[in-house]
């Protein structure tokens, strides 16, 4: 089956020669839960242990019985023994092994991708290691020619030369004098004078400052013709770098091999690093001598004290300079060098913010003022590195004598491993996203796929009944279609809860008696190990609610207060009357007035302040994974905000917690219950007309059915454009009737308003899926517009349309 999918595969009889295979490089491996069955698995184990950092070998078993414990105890042992293990249940489809392979290969590649850029940050490390270690030897060394066989030495066992040196150029004699070089066992020494035509042409790129980069002298035409000289004397490959000095070719640094070898960019950076490096050891000591010298005609005290300084101003690890009131350097420290590459005098002089990250530019000079007054205790910035690279430091500085002194601590290393921190904390909220996201549209999926089941199926018993002439039959088949139909939108209108754009339908409501009514709910719903307290204020004030979307705020706030109780406890309901005003107003955010707050207290485990800071963020959970998708806390927070209201969160570790709900308080009548009042009795229609607005046929054909059952006349349109020009005719039009999302480039709410140009008492009602944000800003609805959501009831459609037109 692999062979057919087109992966090479190869075939293994026996434990050991699978084991061998494994070992020569397969990218995965295909096992039966029989070949293991009772057999010694600690070569096998031993392999898998004795992998590299880089390697997780992925392995495929094939079982009768899953990979579940449940199902296939033994599962445990091969996954102790193969670490990385998919189980693959037979029988199975081709493709399913093919897509597994496939899957297990990319992985496997991945990781040798992975191997190779760890290779390259070994390596990296390793010629950062090595320039540490020269810096360190520098230090130590007081004689030029020394210090030059030092950075040699460097430069050949690192890039694993054939040889390494340094000549100095006399350019009248035109002469290369090499006084000592490092050369590998078995490879000759040039130390002595040479001569610039033994170079061949190159010499004059070499004059010019050019540097000579040759990979195989037998190629290259500037030397093809002398390559077997330069062969006999292991230097088939070619590394110059000229050393210039205030425009003179003054000095060269030299790398040969003896095979044909690539000269990387890496390798130049090295070499140019080493080489400023040493430059820059051999100037500071010639300006320690000078300074030493100018020392020994000091007083003995004074010598004594001058060198006590430069010896902790030379050696110190961390960056000391002085800097002027105005910013710019007066003297660096070596730590300059060592750590970012740059020499004293290409510092000195310049201002300070010219080192740093444009990102960090304005802090540096914020906190350099700031040092120039008082004592600088604690600031971090990044600071350029002479290859154009940043270091992370930490800085304290004071002033004294009119300059201000400042230390900075290398911190890069943590910094990187803080900001490695938070990627892999970064990828493991996805993982918790993604996997929110799978159960819930699985979820959706299975709910949507019954509640259509249920619908289809009803229709279709209709029709058997209608055609078997047993029509008396079908209306508990209409009413189980209808009952699925109402299911259906219950479920769009939570989903739109969750994305925040659903129209809400507020009315005037008391709390207190809200809760009262949904109180054995809760109960029930916690379970009787979990105690509920209702404490209602009296003369509670009337909030302006959608009462279906705040029971099920109320019943999500319980269910995770019951959570938080896992071995039972006491949760409070409590109601008040808040007056906020200018200061606990900004505290919750929402402008000064008076609120209704609805709060929920738990006896619970409680919130540290980092779960408090997400925890309205979708699909944050502190759940186990599969226990809960980090969707209820959004759904409340944006139904609350879209009431303009506001959501906080009272809560310390182990204190329990405290969620409180807060909304704005209107001066109107509490609603009644659907349904207790009398139904009016309308007039009759006198004339009235309707226009209505759909790109749907069959939604158009529904509601024109409706009107003329309600005794109205009916005009229609299939378009924006269409309807806009019927609204701009003498027509009598008494309500408009349009969907919300319409083609041809104008959408309901933009026609509502254009006609309201001519027509400003024009009635509307928008009939639509979901309300965009663009047709009802933040969910109110302006005066004289109307939402009735898909789908409905054509009752509720005719009542809405019958109240319309006679309010």
């Amino acid at each position: 089956m692999l062979r057919d999918g087109g992966l090479a595969a190869e075939a293994s009889q026996t434990l050991p020669g699978f084991i061998e295979a494994l070992r020569a490089g397969a990218g995965f491996a295909v096992v039966t839960e029989e070949a293991l069955r009772g057999a010694d698995l600690r070569e096998l184990d031993r392999f898998v242990r004795d992998q590299a950092d880089w390697s997780d070998f992925p392995f495929i078993v094939l079982t009768e019985r899953g990979g579940g414990l449940e199902r296939n105890p033994g599962a445990v042992r091969l996954l102790e023994a193969l670490g990385n293990v998919t189980f693959l249940e037979r029988p199975f489809h081709p493709t399913t092994l093919l897509s597994l392979a496939r899957s297990a290969l990319r992985a496997r590649l991945r990781q040798y991708d992975a191997r190779k850029r760890i290779e390259d940050i070994r390596e990296r490390e390793a010629r950062q290691a090595a320039l540490l270690s020269l810096s360190d030897r520098l230090r130590t060394m007081d004689d030029a020619r020394e210090m030059s066989f030092a950075a040699a030495e460097t430069l050949g066992t690192t890039l694993g030369v054939s040889r390494a040196g340094y000549g100095v150029i006399d350019p009248a004699a035109e002469t290369i004098t090499i006084e000592r070089d490092w050369n590998q066992p078995g490879t000759q020494s040039l130390a002595g004078v040479l001569h610039f035509r033994d170079y061949g042409s190159y010499i004059e790129d070499l004059k010019r400052g050019t540097l000579v980069a040759i990979a195989d002298a037998r190629e290259d035409p500037r030397t093809a013709a002398t390559a077997g000289a330069l062969e006999a004397i292991h230097a088939r490959a070619v590394f110059n770098m000229p050393l210039v000095d205030r425009g003179d070719f003054t000095a060269l640094l030299y790398l040969n091999h003896i095979d044909a070898r690539e000269w990387t960019g890496d390798d130049k950076a090295f070499v140019r690093d080493v080489a400023d490096r040493t430059q820059a050891a051999i100037d500071r000591r010639n300006a320690e001598q000078s300074l030493a010298d100018l020392a020994n005609t000091l007083e003995r005290q004074v010598e004594e004290r001058t060198r006590e300084r430069d010896r902790n101003w030379q050696n110190s690890q961390d960056l000391l300079a002085v800097i002027s009131p105005d910013g710019r350097f007066l003297a660096v420290n070596p730590a300059w060098t060592t750590i970012l590459g740059w020499r004293a005098e290409e510092i000195v002089g310049r201002d300070h913010v010219a080192f740093s990250h444009p990102e960090d530019q304005e802090g540096s000079s914020a906190a350099h003022r700031h040092a120039t007054e008082r004592e600088l205790n604690h600031y971090e910035n990044r600071v350029r590195h002479k290859d154009g690279s940043y270091r992370w430091f930490s800085w304290i500085a004071s002033p004294d004598g009119g300059v201000v002194y400042a230390s900075g601590r290398h911190i890069t290393a943590e910094k990187e491993a803080q900001f490695q921190l938070e990627a892999t904390q970064a990828q493991l909220r996805q993982a918790q996203k993604m996997e929110a996201v799978g159960q819930l549209t699985g979820g959706l999926a299975h709910d949507f796929n019954n509640l259509l089941t249920g619908i289809s199926g009803s229709l279709e018993l209709i029709q058997i009944r209608i055609q078997q002439g047993r029509g008396g039959e079908i209306d508990r088949y209409l009413g189980m279609a209808q009952q699925a139909a109402k299911r259906a939108a219950a479920l769009t209108h939570r989903l739109l809860a969750f994305s925040r754009r659903q129209t809400l339908d507020p009315k005037p409501t008391n709390i207190n008696r809200l809760i009262a009514n949904l109180e054995d709910f809760l109960r029930r719903s916690v379970g009787p190990a979990v105690e509920i307290e209702m404490v209602g204020a009296g003369g509670l004030w009337t909030a302006l609610i959608d009462p279906p979307q705040l029971e099920n705020a109320l019943l999500n706030l319980c269910i995770n207060a019951r959570d938080a109780m896992p071995d039972g406890g006491r949760i409070t309901i409590e109601t008040a009357n808040k007056w906020l005003d200018q200061a606990a107003a900004r505290e919750r955010e929402l402008p000064p007035g008076q609120y209704v707050s609805l709060c929920v207290t738990d006896t619970g485990s409680g919130m540290s302040a980092e779960t408090i800071e997400r925890v309205f963020d979708p699909f944050f959970t502190t759940k186990p994974l599969g226990e809960g998708t980090g969707l209820g806390l959004s759904m409340i927070y944006g139904f609350v905000r879209q009431s303009g209201g506001q959501v906080r969160i009272y809560s310390e570790l182990g204190q329990g917690t405290t969620m409180c709900l807060y909304f704005p308080r209107v001066h109107m009548n509490e609603a009644s219950e659907e349904g207790s009042a009398p139904q009016e009795v309308l007039p009759s229609p006198a004339g009235e007309t309707v226009l209505i607005v759909d790109d749907e046929p069959a939604i158009r054909l529904l509601v024109t059915d409706v009107l003329a059952e309600l005794g109205y006349n009916a005009i229609e349109a299939g378009d924006g454009p269409a309807g806009l020009a019927i609204l701009n005719s003498p027509a009598r039009i008494d309500l408009l009737v349009t969907d919300v999302g319409l083609p041809k480039g104008m959408n309901g709410r933009q026609l509502a308003d254009a006609a309201r140009v001519g027509r400003p008492d024009l009635k509307v009602l928008f009939i639509t899926g979901y309300a965009e944000n663009a047709v009802v800003g933040n969910g109110q609805l302006e005066p004289g517009m109307h939402v009735l959501t898909k789908p409905f009831a054509m009752e509720g459609l005719a009542n809405r349309i019958r109240t319309l037109i006679t309010e």
